[in-house]
């Protein structure tokens, strides 16, 4: 699975074709893009300019990338972008991700992932190219609940804090636009809602892995604010399988419209101080202190079931927690000691990982 056989994976359904990623320039967006190119798409990233310093899709250099500068509370500038790229098929990720800064910024949060998606579906709704459109959501978009199995997609929407609300209110909107506008010869839409996203590349502020890489680099103590919280914790790199995957579905035509969950292997969902434990044995000399709060509300469990993924999607987690811990610390390792990239050997590793499961993208 090496070089060029990556056009082969999802049926060769991205070779050629041109994709628009918003979000292009955070965390999850630079590793999509990443993916794309190397499925051979032409690839037009919308999005901010990186918030933080490093920044993954700084250091990636995908020069093959069309990369605009587009604010997605610009209605028209967002029209004028989808009219010039007529992308046939748009992964949808960019947002104001973050729970705490959510409290401290919920109107720019209510106004970049709620408004800011009706922006971009408006725009879609003008540009006839577009055949499908992948919605990025979250796990946090479920009503708080302690569920055996994990929460199903049919679980109530509900938030507590401004990021899961602005987040449900998300999935509501696409849903709206799906039965309003896109129901006849429309693009065909769905959502996806990931876990606790983890890897190389993330340095943004109040997540946990990037502060504790933080903490390792300096020599500094990390202050955690709520060890047992459970979170299902998932390389990058498995959610971008199952968006692409759904967007190979919806392009060819599948059943697939409405609502998908993309979590971990079952061993990696994990309370917090489990998981800096399992980081401390990779890299020694990380010190942890719990910080008394009080703080702002956070769930204390997420899980999610992705059996509707399995079913229908033949989609499933590749990495176990080990795996998904060694890969993204041997990441960061390589970067402080050497500012070597492992982002590609990542890729090809997890590609040559599915293959070898037998999974029916990687096939």
């Amino acid at each position: 699975m090496e070089g060029m056989a990556l056009n082969q994976l999802f049926g060769n359904a991205y070779f050629g074709r041109k994709v628009l990623v918003t979000g292009h320039t955070g965390f999850k967006g630079s590793w999509l893009c990443l993916w794309l190119t190397s499925l051979g798409a032409h690839v037009t990233g919308l999005a901010l300019a990186p918030n933080t310093e490093p920044a993954h899709w700084s250091l990636l250099g995908l020069d093959e990338v069309h990369d605009l500068r587009v604010d997605l509370r610009d209605g028209q500038a967002m029209r004028q972008a989808l009219q010039e790229v007529q992308p046939e098929l748009v992964f949808h990720l960019a947002a104001q991700p973050l729970v705490r800064r959510s409290y401290r910024e919920s109107l720019l949060t209510f106004d970049t992932n709620v408004l800011g998606l009706v922006h971009l579906l408006e725009a879609i709704r003008e540009t006839p190219s577009v055949h499908a459109v992948v919605n990025a959501t979250t796990d946090k978009v479920y009503a708080e609940q302690v569920i055996k199995n994990g929460y199903p997609e049919d679980h109530p929407l509900g938030g507590h804090d401004p990021y899961s609300t602005s987040k449900a209110c998300a999935e509501l909107v696409s849903d709206c636009y799906r039965k309003s506008f896109f129901f006849d010869g429309g693009p065909r839409t769905a959502t996806a809602r990931a876990g606790n996203v983890i890897g190389g590349g993330d340095w943004s502020e109040d997540r946990l892995v990037p502060d504790l890489v933080r903490a390792a680099s300096t020599g500094s103590i990390l202050q955690l604010r709520n060890p047992a919280a459970i979170r299902p914790w998932q390389h990058v790199l498995e959610p971008l399988s199952g968006y692409l995957r759904l967007g190979q579905a919806l392009l060819a035509g599948e059943p697939v419209e409405g609502a998908w969950n993309f979590g971990p292997a079952s061993d990696a969902t994990l309370p917090v101080h489990a998981l800096v434990s399992q980081i401390q044995a990779q890299w020694p000399g990380l010190r942890s202190e719990y910080l008394p709060g009080p703080h702002p509300h956070e769930a204390g469990v997420l899980q999610l079931n992705c059996a509707k993924a399995a079913r229908e999607l033949a989609w499933r987690p590749v990495w176990s927690a080990e795996d998904t811990i060694r890969h993204t610390i041997d990441w960061y390792r390589a970067y402080y000691a050497s500012s070597r990239l492992l982002s590609s050997e990542d890729l090809q590793d997890y590609v040559a990982a599915a293959h070898n499961a037998g999974l029916e993208w990687a096939a």
